[in-house]
């Protein structure tokens, strides 16, 4: 079971970081490299580890479960992006690049949830 998630895993991070890489280079007039896509999308997974290293002490299927769901995919959306529009000089556009990056994660949650 732990194999089959762990391809779950590779599979729907290498579709987003591609997605996320062929969007913003159609975005931005600079263009962005896979490297650099692959490592904000990265490093700003962490909310997201801290998540699922909680789900070892509490559930995360009741009421506080999808409220710290919530704020995780919140919080890896809003540094994903803002990383992102700083370094590709995309000003006023952090909600256009906020919402695939939190889709993204929301894909990463619900692998962390279920």
């Amino acid at each position: 079971c732990g194999k089959l998630q762990f391809g779950y895993i590779y599979g729907i991070g290498v579709v987003g970081c591609m997605a996320m890489y062929f969007l913003l280079n159609m975005m931005s007039l600079t263009g962005v490299s896979v490297g650099c896509v692959v490592s904000v999308l990265g490093y700003c997974l962490l909310p997201m580890v801290i998540l699922s290293s909680s789900a070892v002490l509490l559930s995360l299927k009741g009421m506080i479960g999808i409220v710290l769901t919530v704020l995780a995919v919140v919080w890896c959306s809003f540094s994903s992006s803002k990383l992102f529009v700083s370094a590709l000089s995309m000003e006023n556009q952090q909600p256009l690049v906020a919402y695939p990056c939190g889709l993204v994660y929301g894909v990463f949650a619900l692998l962390t949830v279920f």
